[in-house]
Protein backbone atom coordinates (compact mmCIF):
# COMPACT_ATOMS: atom_id res chain seq x y z
CA UNK A 1 0.00 0.00 0.00
CA UNK A 2 2.73 2.54 0.82
CA UNK A 3 5.08 1.73 -1.81
CA UNK A 4 1.65 2.03 -3.99
CA UNK A 5 1.26 6.05 -2.62
CA UNK A 6 4.89 6.00 -3.16
CA UNK A 7 4.86 5.39 -7.05
CA UNK A 8 1.79 7.41 -7.79
CA UNK A 9 3.48 10.36 -6.05
CA UNK A 10 6.60 9.98 -8.08
CA UNK A 11 4.39 9.95 -10.85
CA UNK A 12 2.57 13.01 -10.50
CA UNK A 13 5.38 15.22 -8.93
CA UNK A 14 3.50 18.36 -10.16
CA UNK A 15 0.30 17.46 -8.24
CA UNK A 16 1.93 16.88 -5.21
CA UNK A 17 3.93 19.58 -5.16
CA UNK A 18 0.61 21.71 -5.88
CA UNK A 19 -1.10 19.85 -3.11
CA UNK A 20 1.86 20.21 -0.88
CA UNK A 21 2.40 24.34 -1.25
CA UNK A 22 -1.95 24.54 -0.84
CA UNK A 23 -1.39 22.77 2.62
CA UNK A 24 1.38 25.08 3.50
CA UNK A 25 -0.22 28.00 2.38
CA UNK A 26 -3.50 27.10 4.39
CA UNK A 27 -1.26 25.81 7.36
CA UNK A 28 -0.03 29.87 7.50
CA UNK A 29 -3.39 31.26 7.23
CA UNK A 30 -4.60 29.64 9.91
CA UNK A 31 -2.19 30.26 12.34
CA UNK A 32 -2.67 33.89 11.54
CA UNK A 33 -6.49 33.23 12.10
CA UNK A 34 -6.69 31.30 14.94
CA UNK A 35 -7.20 32.99 18.44
CA UNK A 36 -4.62 32.85 21.20
CA UNK A 37 -4.79 33.28 24.56
CA UNK A 38 -2.53 34.06 26.73
CA UNK A 39 -4.58 32.70 29.85
CA UNK A 40 -7.85 31.21 28.61
CA UNK A 41 -11.22 30.89 30.12
CA UNK A 42 -11.39 27.66 31.83
CA UNK A 43 -13.88 28.81 34.40
CA UNK A 44 -17.62 27.39 34.63
CA UNK A 45 -20.38 29.05 32.72
CA UNK A 46 -22.18 30.37 35.72
CA UNK A 47 -24.43 33.68 37.04
CA UNK A 48 -24.00 34.81 40.28
CA UNK A 49 -26.54 36.41 42.23
CA UNK A 50 -25.94 39.00 45.07
CA UNK A 51 -28.41 40.01 47.94
CA UNK A 52 -27.18 42.15 50.30
CA UNK A 53 -29.19 42.22 54.09
CA UNK A 54 -26.86 44.10 56.44
CA UNK A 55 -26.85 43.48 60.15
CA UNK A 56 -28.32 39.89 59.93
CA UNK A 57 -27.08 36.75 60.65
CA UNK A 58 -25.43 33.99 58.00
CA UNK A 59 -28.40 31.61 59.79
CA UNK A 60 -30.80 34.07 58.85
CA UNK A 61 -29.65 34.99 55.58
CA UNK A 62 -29.90 31.28 54.94
CA UNK A 63 -32.98 30.77 55.59
CA UNK A 64 -34.48 33.97 55.00
CA UNK A 65 -32.47 34.82 51.35
CA UNK A 66 -30.05 31.72 50.04
CA UNK A 67 -33.17 29.37 51.10
CA UNK A 68 -35.78 30.64 49.35
CA UNK A 69 -33.44 31.66 46.25
CA UNK A 70 -32.04 28.55 45.62
CA UNK A 71 -35.51 26.60 45.71
CA UNK A 72 -36.92 28.99 43.11
CA UNK A 73 -33.98 28.95 40.88
CA UNK A 74 -33.72 25.18 40.56
CA UNK A 75 -36.12 24.88 38.04
CA UNK A 76 -34.38 26.73 35.40
CA UNK A 77 -33.64 24.59 32.22
CA UNK A 78 -29.90 23.28 31.18
CA UNK A 79 -28.96 23.76 35.24
CA UNK A 80 -25.74 22.04 36.12
CA UNK A 81 -25.65 22.63 39.75
CA UNK A 82 -26.63 25.45 41.91
CA UNK A 83 -24.18 26.64 44.97
CA UNK A 84 -25.56 28.76 47.75
CA UNK A 85 -23.42 30.78 50.08
CA UNK A 86 -24.29 32.81 53.31
CA UNK A 87 -22.46 34.95 55.25
CA UNK A 88 -22.95 38.48 57.68
CA UNK A 89 -25.35 40.51 55.82
CA UNK A 90 -24.84 39.12 52.46
CA UNK A 91 -26.09 35.79 50.51
CA UNK A 92 -24.43 34.54 47.06
CA UNK A 93 -25.87 32.12 44.90
CA UNK A 94 -23.90 30.49 42.38
CA UNK A 95 -26.10 29.18 39.27
CA UNK A 96 -24.00 26.83 37.37
CA UNK A 97 -25.29 26.02 33.83
CA UNK A 98 -23.49 23.67 31.29
CA UNK A 99 -20.88 24.67 29.20
CA UNK A 100 -22.59 25.28 25.66
CA UNK A 101 -25.29 27.74 27.31
CA UNK A 102 -25.42 31.01 26.07
CA UNK A 103 -24.33 33.34 28.93
CA UNK A 104 -27.15 36.24 28.15
CA UNK A 105 -29.52 33.83 27.52
CA UNK A 106 -28.50 31.79 30.82
CA UNK A 107 -28.64 35.69 32.58
CA UNK A 108 -32.19 36.51 31.28
CA UNK A 109 -33.82 32.92 32.31
CA UNK A 110 -32.06 33.95 35.96
CA UNK A 111 -33.40 37.76 35.96
CA UNK A 112 -37.29 35.82 34.74
CA UNK A 113 -37.05 33.52 38.14
CA UNK A 114 -35.75 36.21 40.24
CA UNK A 115 -38.89 39.07 39.57
CA UNK A 116 -40.94 36.10 40.89
CA UNK A 117 -38.34 35.13 44.21
CA UNK A 118 -38.77 38.72 44.85
CA UNK A 119 -42.08 38.26 46.64
CA UNK A 120 -40.61 35.74 48.71
CA UNK A 121 -38.03 37.93 50.30
CA UNK A 122 -38.12 39.73 53.33
CA UNK A 123 -39.33 43.50 52.45
CA UNK A 124 -36.35 46.05 51.53
CA UNK A 125 -34.49 42.94 50.31
CA UNK A 126 -33.26 43.03 46.40
CA UNK A 127 -31.35 40.37 45.07
CA UNK A 128 -29.29 41.57 41.88
CA UNK A 129 -27.07 39.78 39.11
CA UNK A 130 -23.44 39.71 39.31
CA UNK A 131 -20.93 41.69 36.30
CA UNK A 132 -21.08 39.52 33.17
CA UNK A 133 -17.61 38.70 33.67
CA UNK A 134 -15.70 34.97 34.63
CA UNK A 135 -13.64 33.98 37.41
CA UNK A 136 -10.80 34.56 35.25
CA UNK A 137 -11.76 38.34 34.27
CA UNK A 138 -10.47 40.13 37.44
CA UNK A 139 -7.33 41.05 35.39
CA UNK A 140 -5.97 44.47 36.60
CA UNK A 141 -6.05 46.63 39.72
CA UNK A 142 -4.84 50.63 39.83
CA UNK A 143 -4.11 53.00 42.72
CA UNK A 144 -5.51 56.47 42.70
CA UNK A 145 -2.42 58.51 44.19
CA UNK A 146 -3.83 62.18 44.69
CA UNK A 147 -1.53 63.97 47.44
CA UNK A 148 -3.51 67.42 47.53
CA UNK A 149 -6.96 65.09 47.82
CA UNK A 150 -8.48 63.71 51.24
CA UNK A 151 -9.70 60.05 50.34
CA UNK A 152 -13.17 61.39 50.22
CA UNK A 153 -12.66 63.66 47.61
CA UNK A 154 -10.59 60.56 45.85
CA UNK A 155 -13.23 58.10 46.23
CA UNK A 156 -15.84 60.41 44.64
CA UNK A 157 -13.20 61.08 41.65
CA UNK A 158 -12.84 57.74 41.28
CA UNK A 159 -16.86 56.71 41.73
CA UNK A 160 -18.13 60.18 39.16
CA UNK A 161 -15.46 60.02 36.42
CA UNK A 162 -12.74 57.46 36.61
CA UNK A 163 -14.84 54.71 37.30
CA UNK A 164 -17.63 55.57 33.97
CA UNK A 165 -14.99 56.20 31.99
CA UNK A 166 -13.51 52.94 32.67
CA UNK A 167 -16.49 51.41 31.79
CA UNK A 168 -17.42 52.85 28.30
CA UNK A 169 -14.22 50.22 27.14
CA UNK A 170 -15.15 47.86 24.97
CA UNK A 171 -14.85 44.06 27.22
CA UNK A 172 -15.09 45.50 30.72
CA UNK A 173 -17.62 44.14 32.87
CA UNK A 174 -16.87 46.21 35.93
CA UNK A 175 -15.26 48.50 37.52
CA UNK A 176 -15.51 47.78 41.68
CA UNK A 177 -13.93 50.55 43.69
CA UNK A 178 -12.63 50.04 47.14
CA UNK A 179 -11.27 52.20 50.12
CA UNK A 180 -11.78 55.75 50.86
CA UNK A 181 -14.56 57.26 52.14
CA UNK A 182 -18.00 57.76 50.86
CA UNK A 183 -19.86 60.60 50.13
CA UNK A 184 -22.77 60.92 52.93
CA UNK A 185 -25.96 63.36 53.20
CA UNK A 186 -27.29 63.54 56.75
CA UNK A 187 -30.87 65.36 57.18
CA UNK A 188 -30.76 66.73 60.70
CA UNK A 189 -34.15 67.41 61.68
CA UNK A 190 -35.50 69.87 64.03
CA UNK A 191 -39.03 68.75 65.55
CA UNK A 192 -39.48 72.16 67.25
CA UNK A 193 -39.10 74.32 63.72
CA UNK A 194 -41.22 71.31 61.88
CA UNK A 195 -44.26 72.42 64.71
CA UNK A 196 -43.86 75.75 64.20
CA UNK A 197 -44.04 75.66 60.88
CA UNK A 198 -46.84 73.28 61.04
CA UNK A 199 -45.00 70.31 58.96
CA UNK A 200 -44.87 67.06 59.41
CA UNK A 201 -42.08 64.54 58.85
CA UNK A 202 -44.33 62.40 56.10
CA UNK A 203 -45.54 65.97 54.54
Amino acid sequence: MVQKLIELALRNRLIVLLFAGGLFAYGIYSIKKNPIEAIPDLSENQVIVFTEWMGRSPQVIEDQVTYPLVSNLQGIPKIKNLRGSSMFGMSFVYVIFEDNVDIYWARTRVLERLNFAQRLLPQGVTPSLGPDGTGVGHIYWYHLDAPKMDLGEQRALQDWYIKFALQTVPGVAEVASFGGFEKQYQLVVDPVKLRYYNISLWM
